[in-house]
């Protein structure tokens, strides 16, 4: 089961509140902002910063 359209409309990057994307294969989330992927772990987001992953920008 993936997250619902419903949840991703409501999250938000709780380090900068900006709008986050899931990844194509729909395993985390990305901050395009803070450049930060959090990761989802049996359908679970895990909204923690300490726990989010640093991601190469432009």
């Amino acid at each position: 089961m993936a997250i619902s359209k419903e949840l991703l409309d409501i999250l938000v990057c709780p380090k900068c509140k900006g709008e986050i994307c899931l990844t194509p294969e729909g395993d985390g989330l990305i901050c395009n902002n803070c450049k930060l992927l959090y990761e989802v772990r049996d359908d679970i987001p895990i909204m923690l910063i300490d726990e989010a992953k640093k991601i190469e920008g432009d």
